[in-house]
């Protein structure tokens, strides 16, 4: 997921892990609901990513 973020949002994966992990994203959502999220296709997961990161006022 992380590599996907990194093309989407063009940065490197380790500053798109400083995001998640400082956004509380990281723990909170993504390891948390990983049983739901994991049954879901990369795209969408990318987009509700993506969304929630600019919801924590996070300007990708």
């Amino acid at each position: 997921m992380l590599y996907s973020l990194a093309d989407k949002w063009k940065m490197s994966p380790a500053k798109v892990y400083k995001i998640l992990n400082s956004t509380g994203i990281l723990d909170n959502y993504i390891i948390k609901c990983y049983d739901v999220l994991h049954t879901q296709g990369k795209e969408c997961l990318v987009e509700d990513i993506t969304d929630y990161v600019r919801e924590k006022g996070v300007n990708i």
